[in-house]
């Protein structure tokens, strides 16, 4: 919609390959994390593509542009003094002899009670917590119970930029008119606190910490991650030539920057990344903006549960590709975003919008204007009469109905821009 009306946009995406969930996936399967990381990205670059994403560029944070810029951060802050050094428990599997990062220890979670929560972070009901306070943990590589051990990390003070962080957001949605559920989900942050988060983690697989006395530590997932969308744009910038064009994106006055996100990641762009990228600011010459908004949606589930890859339960998008066109499933989606509340996918709505209302109503509105005009205008466009006041009422939907459209899409309304569009096809029908 903005390419379509001339908006300088630049539209970046791609893997998050590091992380617990990679190496455990390359531990069951007995094969490097690497193997891993690049398969999942063919199948989901091919799946974007064939559903029509029209990314400027799909990178990944395993790029090793993405390692140095995430660096780059990381030594800045460790320089500048910005990181604490501190020594932390930490759950230790005696039997595997190693250090258990978050997805490596389930049990039960402290604030309500979840049995498959991890080590400080529950995703059922989003609480986060010191692993101390798990109960009952179980190590997902031996079975074993873990037993907590010391070990050291920098840790990034997120409680010292609480203040402006409230008014960043407060101004943006002042100004930008941010989703209520966004801001409930940051207010709840604001209300609870915000505490330091390490920004290191014992691991093999990831972002070597570039400072001395690092071994066997990579940058935490959480702070590298979100520099991606940065990386994106340089490595973009490269493919173009244009080695300073992702200058004019990141570190330009009046670049408007959205994330399009999901709910679980809302923390993640409106909290965390302003605020290291407000650490930066602070520290260098080379300013970088902040998001502009961030219109996250809630969760789409599928048949009344939630979609679980472990379980089995959803849609394998390359299966889907194999029966039906992309098109609509782009429309249902767009027409049942959950963009205030958790909607559901069923196959019956499916069937029901592609049957009732993309052929029904929008094609059948379409098919019926091109054989009355075969038929009594031999496909040639009449002189325009004298119009009754049916046909005035209808021409001025046809001119408000754009006009509409683009306002919800503006203030990323996308299934009331939707329903506006298909309810002038219902107009045409009658």
């Amino acid at each position: 919609y903005k390419r379509l009306n001339g908006a300088d946009i630049l539209y970046v995406c791609g893997s998050d390959e590091h992380g617990v969930p990679i190496t455990i996936t390359a531990d069951k399967e007995k094969i490097k994390p690497q193997e891993v990381i690049d398969r999942f990205h063919n199948i989901n670059k091919d799946a974007f593509e064939k559903f029509g994403m029209s990314f400027d560029i799909y990178s990944r944070t395993s790029i090793a542009l993405h390692h140095e810029t995430a660096q780059s951060f990381f030594k800045s802050f460790y320089e500048k003094g910005l990181l604490n050094e501190k020594k932390t428990m930490q759950f230790y599997d005696e039997k595997a002899k190693m250090f258990l990062p978050d997805r490596y220890v389930e049990g039960t979670c402290p604030n309500c009670g979840y049995e498959e929560a991890r080590s400080d972070e529950c995703e059922n009901c989003g609480a986060l917590y010191d692993p101390s306070e798990l109960k009952n943990p179980k190590s997902k590589i031996s079975g074993e119970t873990p037993v907590l051990k010391e070990t050291s990390h920098w840790y990034f003070p997120l409680g010292n930029y609480q203040q402006r962080l409230e008014q960043y957001v407060d101004l943006m949605n002042k100004e930008h008119n941010w989703k209520d559920n966004v801001l409930q989900y940051c207010r709840g942050w604001f209300k609870d606190g915000l505490k330091d988060r390490a920004v290191t983690r014992d691991l093999d697989w990831g972002i070597k910490v570039p400072v001395d006395n690092a071994d066997g530590k990579v940058i935490y997932v959480w702070f590298e991650a979100v520099l991606g969308y940065i990386s994106a744009t340089k490595e973009l910038s490269q493919k173009l030539n244009k080695p300073d064009l992702w200058k004019d994106y990141w570190q330009t006055e009046g670049t408007r920057y959205i994330a399009f996100i999901g709910k679980d990641n809302v923390v993640f762009h409106t909290i965390i990344f302003p605020a290291i990228l407000m650490a930066w600011n602070d520290n260098n010459s080379d300013k970088y903006i902040l998001p502009e908004n961030v219109p996250a949606n809630e969760f789409l589930n599928f048949e009344g549960k939630k979609f679980s890859k472990s379980r089995g339960w959803g849609i394998d998008v390359i299966d889907f590709l194999k029966i039906f066109p992309p098109d609509p499933l782009r429309y249902t989606l767009a027409a049942n975003l959950p963009e205030n509340k958790d909607t559901d996918f069923y196959w019956k709505e499916f069937q029901g919008r592609n049957n009732n209302e993309l052929a029904d109503i929008l094609g059948n509105f379409i098919n019926r204007t091109f054989i009355f005009a075969k038929k009594h205008f031999d496909l040639t466009i009449p002189e325009r009469g004298t119009p009754a006041q049916i046909d005035s009422e209808m021409l001025n939907l046809i001119n408000e109905t754009p006009v509409k459209a683009a306002k919800l899409l503006e203030n990323y309304k996308v299934k009331d821009a939707v329903l506006e569009i298909m309810n002038l096809a219902r107009a045409g029908n009658k």
